[in-house]
């Protein structure tokens, strides 16, 4: 049997050794800053285009519609269009990491639709945020 202090000293030195592991305070599940992962890009006719994006610390679906967002003005404005609109965005999480498969008509003209996009109005918006476009 082992001495009471040698075995108080061994907890205290356990103890001391798995609090050192743990950090301090009170962890929360809360958002963490947004980590863009990548865009692919994919052109599926003339002026209608597939964006696959994907980020980790997003706080919901909007969050990632907001970078294919930025991914489709970027893109339109590279090939010297001045406009998007939004054809549909799917949003799925796997795991810690949000996907984003988001298809956009690029134009030069402002075209019909709800869900336009000035390009460089919304390019500046994106850089403002932090949110990259390529």
């Amino acid at each position: 049997m082992q001495h009471p202090l040698t075995l108080l000293a061994t907890l205290g030195t356990a103890t001391a050794a798995l609090g050192a592991c743990a950090p301090a305070g009170e962890v929360s599940e809360g958002r963490g800053q947004p980590v863009y992962e990548g865009i692919q890009t994919i052109l599926l006719d003339d002026d209608l285009v597939s964006f696959t994006v994907a980020m980790r610390g997003a706080k919901d679906q909007s969050d990632v519609e907001a970078y294919g967002r930025c991914a489709a003005a970027q893109y339109a404005l590279d090939r010297g269009y001045g406009f998007a609109r939004q054809v549909r965005t799917i949003v799925k999480k796997e795991g810690g990491v949000w996907y984003g498969d988001a298809v956009y008509l690029i134009s030069s003209g402002l075209p019909e639709g709800l869900r336009t996009i000035d390009a460089e109005v919304a390019v500046t918006e994106c850089a403002e945020l932090g949110i990259p476009g390529q």
